[in-house]
């Protein structure tokens, strides 16, 4: 007897039926399918083998990326065959080569680095010359110095999603005739069902960098996307996912569901007040691109706490939270006080 075997078409793992609600389930996503929704998307997605082209390209990955290993932090960092890493831009301790990696962890696409390092340690001076109360040291040289050119894995996820929402629409009207006063209530009902596309859903898959940093930090414009080639590592590090597909479809489900949200209600108008009975939005496939965007990346440590810091290698945009030198700050706010104290004096002295 054959037997067929169900991937999750959203992350790519097993799947189980579950007799209590009669669908085929994921442990690892949660994500939920009847059987007839599975059947459509396996012949929508047949299963294909890697041609010869793409298995020389993972043999020469392999072949030409080196990992280095932080004894100190658990980071793992990639970089071509020429590169050597010296040190950890998550720890500043020192790393050391670890091995090869396997085709796996080859990227589908990349961005390249627009923005120079030049670029980077100007934009990254003027954003701090703007911070009154962090340490100096923070501004130092030596500090500057350690801006890294990283390449961030992320997974960019196209998403189908099945969005039913049931609603009742009022509009109100009101009148008078100069003797009374009329109101009149009609009431619609609202049915909103539809298969909506959510592509280009980004989230990074370094568990070791700030899921808000590199989300504060978008977007990426996806024109610049190319075939991944390892010319692009050379003079840069890049970071090794660590957080893979179904630990990171949670996160692609919340914005694709926020983003599949916001077509349904945008589509809903010309009413007083929409009253929403139900709604869902369900994530019925997911294609995934496995790629590299471009990040200058620092980190500075201070009261035993790290602060990071990253501007988008492509568009220039930067993003963090500068330490707080508290006691600049003291100084700062007694200088206002004995300010305040010498005009309220003179004032008070004139008014005598």
């Amino acid at each position: 007897m054959e037997s067929t075997e169900y991937k999750c078409p959203n992350c790519n793992a097993g799947l189980a039926f579950m007799p209590d609600i009669q669908k085929f389930g994921c442990e690892y996503c949660g994500s939920e399918f009847t059987l007839e929704e599975m059947q459509e998307i396996n012949a929508e997605n047949p299963v294909t083998s890697p041609t010869e082209s793409e298995i020389h390209e993972l043999h020469e990955f392999e072949e030409h990326t080196n990992l280095y290993h932080c004894a100190s932090c658990g980071a793992n960092i990639m970089a071509d065959d020429e590169q050597t890493a010296l040190f950890c831009y998550y720890c500043h301790n020192p790393i050391i080569l670890a091995g090869k990696l396997t085709g796996k962890y080859k990227p589908d696409k990349v961005i390249g680095f627009r923005y120079t390092r030049e670029n980077a340690v100007n934009n990254f001076r003027d954003w701090i010359s703007k911070k009154w109360f962090v340490p100096e040291d923070f501004k130092s040289q030596e500090q500057i110095e350690k801006i890294t050119g990283l390449y961030v894995p992320f997974w960019i996820a196209d998403c189908k999603i099945k969005a039913d929402l049931s609603a009742v629409g009022k509009n109100i009207r009101t009148w008078s005739d100069g003797e009374y006063q009329y109101t009149e209530t009609k009431e619609y009902s609202i049915v909103r069902q539809a298969d909506i596309s959510a592509e280009g859903i980004p989230a990074d898959g370094a568990s070791k960098i700030e899921d808000a940093l590199m989300e504060a930090i978008e977007p990426f414009d996806y024109k610049d996307l190319k075939d991944f080639s390892m010319s692009y590592f050379s003079g840069f590090f890049a970071d090794k996912f660590d957080v893979d597909k179904p630990e990171v479809f949670p996160r692609i489900r919340e914005r694709a569901s926020q983003a599949g949200r916001k077509i349904v209600h945008d589509s809903i108008g010309g009413y007083t007040s929409v009253s929403v009975h139900s709604e869902s939005y369900n994530i019925m496939n997911t294609k995934w691109q496995y790629v590299m965007l471009p990040v200058w990346f620092m980190t500075y440590k201070y009261n035993d706490k790290i602060y990071e810091f990253a501007l988008n290698g492509q568009t220039g945009k930067l993003a963090g939270t500068p330490p707080l030198d508290k006691s600049k700050l003291k100084l700062f706010c007694s200088a206002v006080g004995m300010i305040v104290a010498v005009i309220a004096f003179l004032f008070g002295g004139a008014s005598l």
